[in-house]
């Protein structure tokens, strides 16, 4: 059991001077005896413990101490058995460690004393408890302050030494205070010159020595660092280094007369605020040359957003539409350019509201559209919308007025000839077969055909321009004589057609085509030519001789031909029966092509008789054409059709080079004579021919006569006259062939110089001295006297023939008195053979 305390009693044994000096110490005091009892203690050591003071009392033991400070709580979870033992073990070490620091457990307090034990051995102990809290926290605050302005440092540099940026600063006497590694490392210092103290000037001479070189000199350089010295202002200049690299300086000064300044790498920056530039500079040359070639388009263009908002448009889309420079700004709202529109057109309210529904519906569907608007003026404007993905659209606008023009004129001309303007063989089938519906109920309907007769002289003689001239005046001759109802075309070349519907009887075409024949038979102007042509017209009549486009066509040709045959410039109905005769042609069109390489033709020859010497002068070659099926073709079949197809001149060329070689053989007084279609005048090589083949054979130019038909000179073109000139030059002979029938005329004779005149075998028949064609027979030999050409009769027959043209003084004569025309070896017998071996001799010699 602990003593009971006793009453409260002053803690100086009531010493009033004692206590006066222990109440005005500012810490707390206790004395203790060796018994380890309380002696004595002021009244701010129980304030520090909060010790009630009735509690504490002089005497109380170590461990009743012990045992109020665990009860008043302020060591928190320590026994007093514990604290006891802790608190002897101070009094007991105070000789060797008199001061010991405790910490008030009591936790509102948060206090920190300090307590000093002073042993007097024999008498106890002195302790003096003094409150350091403040020094303490003080001492911790110091130590936190100088911790953390360690660790400030060591971020700090840290932070300068990672910066991207080289920093230095420099003092009033322009020494290094600090720089960091990027700084050094930017310019490649030695230590020395990046430690604290190393002199500005030395820095930069370093510098430029190893190639700086600022970008507006160092001069400059070194006059803007003086001006920052001089001012407040912070200042940037541009260095470039030997290796290539851009720095950017910032000079920052400071108070004191220092600066500070950060180095920057702005390489990787400049290049790409050039190549940001460049591209700007690229980006503004593209809208240049967008805004170019939008304005230079061959189209309008305008592109509308979303809300329908106008985006672009160029001038060729505000010209069309006329509009004003308020409605192509950017943002202008496309119902106000549709409403100037509709107004400027005049278009109902009704139809206004419909078109707006339309365009807009063309371009929410997703798919493009295609629209050709008619305007008031004429033009026609194709408008193509393509709607974008954000909902706006982009329109093209084209003005197609001359590219409809131009269609409309391309599919004109599909069906249409392009010199006459009539319809062509296509419109004239696709006219005939609507009317196919109309001959089934057994309606009357007429096919005529014709082509033209002597057209292809008038080409070759007076050429081309000419020829079209006829073509053009007979279609409108045509189209004269037909009814508006009627359809005239032209299916090619020289071939016309007509369809004549609803007709009341054959006659009524009949009349058609005698009006035809007699149109084209009047005479016409050509290239400053008066022209006398005419035509031959073929019949078809339907349903009776056909039902359909292809059989019409076809019966008219034949009733064509079959009119050509009977004379030419009349008109024929088709016949059953006809077919034969267009079928014989078609032979021969197809045994021409290949005649002449299966080797199919062949020569005669037929004697000219000199009446003075009596004997024969000249040999006319004779072309006969062998068929491998129909034998023996007269002349008169084959070579029309040959003209008019165009072989005649392959054909031509082969006799001419036959003849000149068989006349090479034969005596030397004897000549070969040699007849030249008109068409082989048309061949610009006729002349080289004629000297191919008299060289190839060794023949003389003077033993060749050229035969030619007056229809050669219907025209004094200049290329038939230059062709005539340039053979008689040669020393070829010309002999005008036939003369007296067809388009005889004195200006023939005067305009070329022939060698010969031929009389026509159709004034030999009959021939009696009461006869007109005596007479003609005696005014031609003596015209020819009279120009220096000699004259030839043909078809010399009778012996009585033979004395009347002697009598009217004939130079020649040819017919079967004398000879039929003869094979080579024919020819040979009848000059003689020893003439014959004796000309051949001299040939190989």
């Amino acid at each position: 059991m602990r003593p009971k305390p006793p009453s409260p009693q002053s803690t100086t044994a009531g010493d009033p001077l004692l206590s006066a000096a222990l109440g005005s110490m500012p810490y707390g005091f206790s004395i203790w005896g060796e018994d380890k009892r309380l002696i004595l203690y002021n009244r701010r050591y129980l304030d520090m413990y909060h010790f009630p003071p009735e509690r504490v009392w002089k005497g109380m033991s170590l461990l009743d101490i012990c045992a109020l400070t665990v009860e008043i709580g302020n060591h928190p979870g320590t026994t007093v058995e514990a604290l006891h033992e802790l608190y002897q073990q101070r009094l007991e070490q105070s000789h060797n460690d008199p001061t010991t620091v405790l910490r008030s457990q009591k936790p509102i307090r948060g206090r920190v004393f300090k307590t000093s034990h002073i042993r007097t051995p024999g008498l106890g102990w002195a302790v003096t408890h003094e409150d350091i809290t403040e020094e303490i926290e003080q001492q911790r605050m110091a130590e936190q302050r100088e911790k953390s302005l360690a660790s400030q440092n060591m971020r700090f540099k840290a932070a300068v030494n990672n910066m991207r940026q080289g920093l230095c600063m420099f003092d009033k006497d322009e020494r290094l205070v600090i720089c960091n590694e990027t700084y050094a490392e930017i310019y490649n210092l030695p230590p020395e010159l990046a430690r604290t103290g190393a002199r500005h000037i030395d820095i930069i001479n370093y510098r430029t020595e190893h190639g700086m070189r600022p970008v507006n000199g160092v001069k400059s350089f070194m006059a803007q660092h003086w001006q920052l010295r001089e001012g407040e202002e912070s200042k940037t200049v541009l260095v470039e280094l030997a290796n290539g690299k851009l720095i950017s300086i910032h000079h920052q000064p400071m108070t004191d007369g220092g600066w500070v300044a950060t180095h920057q790498d702005v390489t990787e920056e400049a290049q790409r605020i050039a190549a940001l530039e460049a591209r700007e500079h690229q980006l503004a040359l593209q809208n240049l040359r967008f805004d170019a070639a939008v304005n230079n388009m061959g189209q309008g263009l305008c592109m509308f957003d979303k809300d329908e908002r106008l985006v672009i448009c160029n001038q060729i889309y505000a010209s069309m539409r006329h509009l004003p420079a308020e409605l192509t700004v950017p943002g202008t709202q496309f119902i106000d350019i549709l409403k100037f529109d509709f107004d400027q057109r005049k278009i109902p309210e009704a139809a206004r509201q419909a078109a707006i529904e339309g365009f807009r519906a063309a371009t929410t569907d997703g798919a493009d559209s295609r629209e050709v608007v008619e305007l008031d003026d004429g033009r026609a404007i194709c408008i193509q919308v393509h709607p974008m993905i954000d909902g706006g659209w982009v329109a093209t606008h084209e003005d197609v007025t001359e590219q409809r023009k131009i269609e409309a004129r391309v599919q004109h001309l599909a069906r249409h000839d392009a010199l006459t303007d009539l319809p062509n063989r296509v419109m004239f089938r696709e006219e005939m077969e609507k009317l196919e519906a109309r001959i089934k109920r057994d309606e009357t309907v007429a096919v005529l055909c014709l082509d033209l007769d002597h057209f292809k002289a008038v080409n070759d003689t007076l050429g081309h321009v000419a020829g079209d001239e006829v073509l053009v005046t007979v279609g409108k001759r045509l189209r004269e004589a037909a009814r508006d109802t009627d359809v005239v075309a032209r299916l090619g070349g020289d071939e016309f057609a007509l369809l004549v519907h609803s007709l009341d009887s054959p006659p009524h075409a009949a009349s058609l085509a005698d009006r035809i024949v007699k149109s084209i038979a009047r005479p016409m102007q050509a290239d400053g030519h008066q022209v006398m042509i005419g035509t031959s017209v073929g019949i078809a009549m339907a349903p009776g001789d056909g039902r359909d486009a292809e059989t019409l066509l076809k019966n008219a040709d034949t009733a064509l031909y079959r009119a050509k045959s009977e004379g030419r410039g009349n008109y024929h109905f088709f016949e059953k029966g006809m077919d034969e005769a267009l079928q014989h042609r078609r032979m021969l069109e197809r045994g021409l092509k290949v005649a002449l390489a299966r080797g199919e033709f062949r020569l005669v020859y037929q004697p000219l008789m000199d009446l003075e010497r009596n004997r024969i002068c000249c040999l006319e070659a004779l072309l006969r054409w062998d068929h491998p099926e129909r034998g023996l073709i007269p002349p008169m079949e084959f070579i029309p059709v040959a003209e008019e197809t165009g072989v005649i001149t392959s054909i031509g060329e082969w006799v001419l080079r036959e003849a000149c070689k068989a006349a090479a053989g034969w005596p030397e007084h004897v000549r070969i004579a040699v007849n030249l279609s008109p068409v082989q005048f048309r061949n610009r090589g006729l002349v080289d021919h004629v000297i191919s083949a008299l060289h190839e054979a060794g023949l003389a130019a003077s033993r060749l006569e050229l035969e030619i038909t007056e229809s050669l000179l219907l025209a004094d073109t200049e290329l038939t006259l230059q062709t005539l000139h340039r053979l008689r030059a040669l020393g070829v002979r010309i002999s005008m062939d036939d003369f007296g029938t067809g388009y005889s005329s004195l200006s023939y004779l005067r305009s070329f110089p022939f060698d010969k005149i031929k009389i026509d075998r159709s004034f030999m028949k009959g021939l009696t001295p009461q006869e007109d064609s005596m007479a003609i027979i005696k005014a031609v030999v003596g015209l020819g006297r009279s120009l220096g050409m000699s004259t030839t009769a043909e078809g010399i027959e009778t012996e009585e023939q033979l004395a009347a043209i002697r009598e009217q003084g004939c130079d020649e004569a040819q017919g079967y008195l004398f000879s039929p025309p003869l094979p080579a070896t024919g020819v040979d017998a009848l000059l003689g053979k020893a003439d014959v071996q004796s000309a051949r001799r001299r040939q190989r010699g």
